[in-house]
């Protein structure tokens, strides 16, 4: 994708990022109303995520649906962990739900890389299943083709208000780390275009660092290993207002780590979230109470603190991954109930289904922005890809 496009993006983007429905506040009334009952629903929703080893949030919100609806309601099954070497498996998992005449819906999250392979094996047997994408990386035109719905982070926005939530937090330096497989998806390829570009208009420095595939030959510990070794170097180098982004969940307990011991900057996880390796780096406890927010955040707000490090650490107020599960289900059960429509996406419903998720994960209104994808290759939003922000939480 050439530079020029997301340069004229930027203007759009800037204007964009600042959404008016992106904070916390009292409840409108469009926002009070909810989603009739989320349920019961005809048939069977089935949940796809990675396994814990690759992103946990994403497996507890599907194991959090279980456990409301019943296993005989919503069937959770995970990618293989290495899914780029076993993507005929990633085809066979789907098949299998798409034998079971019950299921009714599919929801992805993570939609990886063999995942639109899966989804076309469904189509040849099942056209009536409502499919849902979460965080797809494959290209958004084929995507689009396929899911019904498609949710992600709004990485167009996100790259700016990254930048500047940096800046706010005291940052000279920024550390982008990543690796050749994710620089071939678009949103995470344009985000760090757009981190670059806004970096270079507010004067801070932007590095890329290259570190080792998850998926690669040295695993995820291999990558692991790298950020414990790396970041000490690059705050030796740099001086600790310097803040880091890696483009990979299995980076973010070691950076966190090592982020607190050099006394840098960390503005948010890949997957924007309190629950994002913030327990597993700041030794919180959570056993029983991963999806209990307002506790998370007061545990982390004073984790952060005892370290002397309030100020430096932020991310959103509530996960991503997991609302991108909660909400895209309580979606599905609308159109499964036959009260949104199967043939596009009604934005206010999609809202209200977010809305409803919030209120009962935060036990308070958090208002998001939500837009459809600006295909930069065509010029055209696509309507069926829905692009989320919320903005920073700082602890």
């Amino acid at each position: 994708m050439k530079k020029a496009v997301f340069l004229v993006l930027i203007s759009f983007i800037m204007i964009g990022i600042l959404f008016t429905g992106c904070q916390r506040g009292p409840a409108t009334p469009a926002a009070a109303r909810t989603v009739a009952d989320a349920g019961p629903f005809p048939g069977k929703i089935a949940v796809v995520t990675n396994d814990i080893s690759q992103n946990e949030e994403e497996f507890r919100s599907a194991e959090a649906l279980v456990a409301r609806y019943g296993a005989d309601k919503v069937v959770h099954v995970t990618w293989p962990t290495n899914f780029m070497a076993e993507q005929e498996q990633m085809v066979t998992i789907v098949a299998r739900l798409a034998a079971d005449r019950d299921v009714r819906a599919l929801l992805v999250n993570q939609a990886v890389p063999g995942t639109n392979a899966a989804v076309d094996r469904l189509r040849q047997t099942r056209d009536d299943v409502f499919v849902i994408y979460c965080n797809p990386q494959e290209n958004p035109n084929d995507v689009a083709r396929r899911a019904n719905l498609t949710i992600n982070t709004d990485d167009f926005a996100r790259g700016p208000q990254f930048v500047q939530q940096a800046q706010a937090m005291g940052a000279r330096t920024i550390i982008h780390y990543s690796f050749p497989r994710h620089m071939g998806v678009v949103l995470i390829a344009a985000r760090r275009d757009l981190m670059k570009d806004e970096a270079r208009r507010l004067g801070i420095e932007f590095i890329d660092a290259t570190a080792p595939d998850p998926t690669g030959d040295a695993g995820i510990t291999g990558t692991q290993q790298f950020i414990l070794e790396d970041i000490p170097r690059m705050i030796a180098r740099h001086g600790p207002n310097t803040a880091f982004f890696g483009t990979n969940c299995a980076m973010q307990p070691p950076m966190i780590t090592r982020i607190i011991e050099g006394r840098a900057i960390y503005p948010e996880p890949c997957c924007p979230s309190p629950t994002h390796a913030f327990p597993q780096a700041l030794g919180i406890d959570a056993a029983g109470r991963g999806t209990d927010m307002p506790w998370m955040v007061d545990q982390i707000t004073a984790a952060v603190a005892a370290r002397g490090m309030t100020g430096r650490l932020s991310t959103w107020p509530a996960p991503a991954s997991m609302a991108w599960t909660g909400g895209g289900v309580n979606y599905a059960i609308e159109v499964l109930n036959g009260r949104a429509p199967r043939d596009r996406i009604d934005e206010t419903i999609l809202r209200r289904s977010f809305a409803t998720y919030f209120r009962e994960l935060l036990g308070e209104e958090l208002n998001v922005g939500v837009r459809s994808f600006p295909d930069p290759a065509t010029g055209r939003d696509i309507e069926n890809y829905k692009l989320v922000i919320m903005n920073h939480l700082t602890f």
